[in-house]
């Protein structure tokens, strides 16, 4: 169902809303027969989009309300989360920053809702990877991330006014005596080895590129 304005070829043009067959509404504005340009979109399963549309596609700036409560406010390409958004999840965390193809790609700040610990750096196809701070209530740690887990030289920065140098190294694989089943090993946690605590300085992760 349609009611709106039309083009001569008798194409939805103009403002219109729109009831489709699988029960979402449209009510925006049209472009000879397709979404473009502002507009609002409800999902029958609760979802809503209210923002811009190019050729029916979420394109430019706009804003997704999920069906679990979370929500994304930024920018869109050929409807991909894409350039520049901040993202509400539904546990209250928040990331800022740069996104491509849906994921967290480049630089962006994760906020843990539940410690208040944030996250600031660099981002690789939703996963933490790259020079980055984790800044916590009274201390942060500045260093290397890769695959999401701290790795190599970095520094726990204490707001009492000092510094622990060390790094993260990954511990080696234990060998089973005995050949269980073929379970995969269990991704070991990076191990920190403290190497001297120091004054303040300005050592950081961009200094060894």
């Amino acid at each position: 169902e349609y009611e709106g304005d039309r083009d001569a070829e008798g194409q939805r043009h103009g403002f219109g809303k729109a009831q489709l067959p699988n029960g979402d509404t449209y009510e925006g504005e049209y472009e000879h027969g397709l979404r473009s340009g502002q507009g609002t979109y409800r999902f029958k399963n609760g979802a809503l989009y209210t923002g811009n549309y190019l050729e029916n596609k979420k394109h430019g700036k706009g804003v997704f309300f999920y069906p679990d409560g979370s929500k994304y406010a930024g920018d869109w390409v050929h409807d991909q989360r894409q350039g520049y958004g901040e993202y509400l999840y539904a546990n209250g965390d928040t990331y800022t920053g740069e996104w491509a193809n849906n994921k967290r790609h480049g630089q962006g700040t994760y906020v843990y809702k539940e410690t208040g610990s944030k996250y600031v750096g660099c981002w690789v196809n939703g996963i933490q990877n790259g020079p980055a701070e984790l800044i916590h209530l009274n201390h942060r740690f500045k260093g290397r991330f890769l695959n999401g887990k701290p790795l190599g030289r970095g520094k726990f920065i204490f707001d009492i006014g000092c510094e622990q140098h060390g790094e993260y190294i990954q511990p080696p694989v234990q060998e089973k005596e005995e050949e269980e089943e073929d379970e995969p090993p269990l991704p070991l946690e990076p191990v920190w080895k403290a190497s001297e605590i120091t004054k303040l300085t300005p050592w950081s992760p961009q200094d060894e590129e």
